[in-house]
């Protein structure tokens, strides 16, 4: 495991905060800025999936925070045939290859139940390194038995919406979910956090991680400049990590 791994959760009243980026460009920004972690992905236009290994390979050279890889190997539903599981077990082994510091992954079944026997499969594989249990589980009814369900993969930490599409839009179901995962998981709000936001949603819900891609129509708006693009990034990635530091969420 990458030596930065522990480094962001020292100290236990800091809110931690991980930024999703599908591009090595917004990962070097994000660190700029001062982001704790990276989730590391492509497409995100639907949500995410898995990265190229040579995107893991340069982002590993150049970033010194943790990189946490999504393993998703097609856009869509969280049900995965034997050969897409297959290739998830492959990347997996790809991506510690690459001195990744944690994984991203999700399945279900067939009845949008949390797939707990695949999964845990998953989470071995891994082992040493940390599973995130990502928003499919905003798919489930998002009861505690799915909560508990989560927690019986093996998986460290749920990154969830609060099965609303915007996290800030569920504020009551987030903060019951970090209060029954007690000291078992970590819960980490995402989807839809902004600076404008992120107060409200870390006061509200007492979480101590938040996730976050960040991203804009402007900052995508054909024509603009890449360095731009990147530039106006960064001082947003900026601008939420300064309202963390600053107390403002407290």
């Amino acid at each position: 495991m990458n030596a930065f791994s522990g480094r962001a959760s020292r100290n236990s009243n800091r809110v931690l905060v991980e930024i999703c980026v599908a591009s090595l460009d917004y990962a070097l920004a994000a660190q700029r800025a001062g982001a704790d972690r990276i989730e590391l992905c492509t497409d995100l236009d639907c949500g995410g999936v898995t990265p190229s290994v040579r995107l893991m390979e340069t982002a590993r050279k150049q970033l010194q925070i943790p990189i946490h890889v999504l393993i998703r190997p097609r856009p869509g539903d969280f049900v995965y045939s034997t050969r897409e599981f297959r290739d998830m077990r492959k990347t997996i082994q790809d991506a510690k290859g690459w001195r990744m510091d944690g994984i991203v992954v999700g399945i279900l079944d067939r009845e949008s139940r949390i797939d707990v026997a695949r999964t845990r499969d998953l989470v071995e594989l891994a082992h040493p390194l940390p599973v995130t249990f990502h928003r499919a589980f905003d798919e489930t009814e998002c009861k505690q038995d799915s909560l508990e369900a989560v927690i019986q993969t093996g998986a460290k930490r749920l990154l969830t919406s609060g099965c609303r599409s915007k996290a800030p839009d569920a504020l009551a179901t987030l903060a019951r979910l970090v209060e029954e995962s007690a000291e078992r998981l970590i819960v980490m709000p995402g989807s839809g956090i902004t600076p404008a936001n992120v107060g409200r949603v870390v006061r509200a819900t007492s979480a101590r991680e938040i996730h976050a891609s960040l991203l804009t129509l402007s900052l995508r708006k054909e024509g603009t400049d890449r360095s731009r693009q990147t530039e106006l990034y960064h001082h947003r990635v900026l601008k939420l990590v300064s309202i963390l530091r600053s107390g403002a969420s407290g």
